[in-house]
């Protein structure tokens, strides 16, 4: 049986004579790899965002269209299509260490190089500037957005998987939070660009920084659980191939997948909705914020309780449903004027239920692909939602109309406001279309907690029970096809 890069190797029988001598341990420098992770996550996300919250000024500082300042943002997932299939081999093939750092240094790269119009003054075209360091620091995106899953199972212990997949996945967010928050804060006219491009480059170069010095192995020396020895026993080729014939993955991968998309939309045009009836960038960087702190809490509650019951399917069911509603709302109320009270709850609620079901669903497509690699699993799920995000950002965007600009309207892009009506009502549609699809055809056993019930408890840092006893809240136990 392979092991993962730079790990372990060693026949079934052993893994259980392994388990008898109380061979399983958790390291304390498990935690360190979980704050380069995240901080790379999030100071990523941060670069991602940065300019959506003071789109306006952005482009007329640069002189740049509407489209030119979408695909700041929409690069992102564009390039993270192609890239993220690579990112999956790197991360089940050359380890998580070296995938960790390669995607430091590209984020510290991609800070510097979108920062250089604001440096250099004789840039004749800003944009390709912009448009060159966010689709490196893209690449950078598809080397840590799902590497919390293949920590959690490489490096904690049963009992701590969803709380560490949970703080390194909700990182991201995080970042578009501090993004939503500290862009509009730095940026009050087109003097102060160079300070906020500035300022996004400190936290990517300490990330770098601590990656370089900090991270000495992909594994620790001896696993924390029957699932991380068995970790990546697939060949990466073989791995994908079980994926695409796992019709419980697929669907998994399809319908969260394009909640991700729908997110992403959300998180990237919120200020362009708003304006149009007469909301501020500050109100909408407010919205984004709360949005991005309830989905934090959210993410909190659902992975210390998932942690503990293992009810990862109930929770990502209903987590979704409450999410596609809060959709709904959204879409109508973001089209009246003067609602903020409602506006700042709706934008609360959408984070705090559809934010929530990110680091478990994560979970979960690897406990229904198991034993295919952690990275193969989270990774297609991550990619496909790109995927599905950049058509439907593209397919919102092109069913804007412009209109007469209204008294009322605060866009400041120099052209008349979008008409978001009709993108608005798709956007809800298609989030209530994915949930009512998972509720209906996502059936799975839990693989990777069966797999660890079979086999002797594991001794690990903290004495815990067998998770015998949460696999009895644990549906459809017999094994599919």
């Amino acid at each position: 049986m392979a092991g993962p890069a730079g790990g372990w190797s060693e026949p079934a029988p052993a893994t259980s004579a392994r388990s008898v001598l109380g061979g399983y341990r958790a390291y304390a420098r498990r935690w360190v790899f979980l704050l380069v992770i995240s901080l790379l996550s999030c100071s990523n996300a941060t670069l991602w965002l940065s300019f959506a919250p003071v789109a306006g000024t952005i482009a007329r500082h640069f002189l740049l269209s509407t489209e030119q300042l979408n695909w700041l943002s929409l690069v992102y997932l564009v390039v993270s299509i192609p890239s993220g299939v690579v990112a999956i081999w790197v991360l089940d093939s050359i380890g998580l260490r070296w995938a960790t750092t390669l995607g430091t240094f590209l984020n510290f790269l991609g800070s510097v190089i979108r920062s250089m119009p604001s440096m250099v003054v004789s840039t004749q075209d800003p944009f390709v500037f912009l448009l060159g360091g966010q689709s490196i620091c893209a690449l950078a995106q598809t080397l840590v957005i799902f590497s919390p899953a293949k920590l959690a199972a490489l490096w904690f212990p049963e009992h701590q998987r969803a709380t560490a997949n949970m703080i390194g996945t909700m990182s991201n967010p995080l970042g578009i939070l501090v993004a939503n928050l500290l862009s509009p804060i730095l940026v009050k006219t087109e003097e102060d660009i160079p300070l906020m491009l500035g300022t996004y480059i400190l936290p990517a170069g300490l990330t770098f920084l601590l990656a370089t010095a900090c991270l000495w192995e992909s594994v620790p020396p001896t696993p924390p659980s029957v699932g991380a020895a068995q970790s990546t026993s697939l060949p990466f080729l073989a791995g994908l191939k079980l994926l695409t014939r796992n019709k419980a993955y697929i669907t998994l991968a399809v319908c969260f997948g394009g909640g991700v998309g729908i997110f992403s939309s959300f998180s990237a045009l919120l200020e362009q909705v708003l304006c149009v009836n007469g909301y501020s960038s500050e109100f909408a960087g407010l919205c984004g914020a709360l949005f991005i702190m309830f989905g934090v809490l959210g993410a909190v509650a659902l992975g210390l309780y998932v942690d503990r019951t293992k009810h990862f399917i109930e929770a990502v069911k209903i987590g979704l449903c409450l999410a596609s509603l809060a959709c709904v709302a959204f879409a109508v109320v973001s089209q009246l004027q003067g609602q903020t009270v409602v506006l700042a709850a709706v934008c609360s609620l959408l984070g705090f239920f559809g934010f929530a079901v990110a680091p478990v669903a994560m979970e979960l497509a690897v406990e229904c692909s198991f034993p295919v690699g952690e990275g193969a699993a989270a990774g297609l799920v991550f990619v496909l939602g790109q995927a599905e995000g950049v058509l439907i950002m593209v397919l919102l965007t092109s069913l804007t109309v412009r209109h007469a600009e209204p008294s009322v309207s605060t866009c400041r892009d120099g052209q008349g406001p979008l008409d978001w009506k009709v993108p608005m009502l798709l956007m809800a549609g298609l989030c209530v279309l994915f949930s009512c699809l998972l509720m209906l055809l996502f059936h799975t056993p839990y693989r990777r907690l069966q797999a660890e019930a079979d086999a002797s408890p594991s001794i690990q840092e903290d004495e815990r029970p067998a998770t015998a006893a949460a696999l009895d809240h644990a549906p459809y136990l017999a094994a599919t096809p």
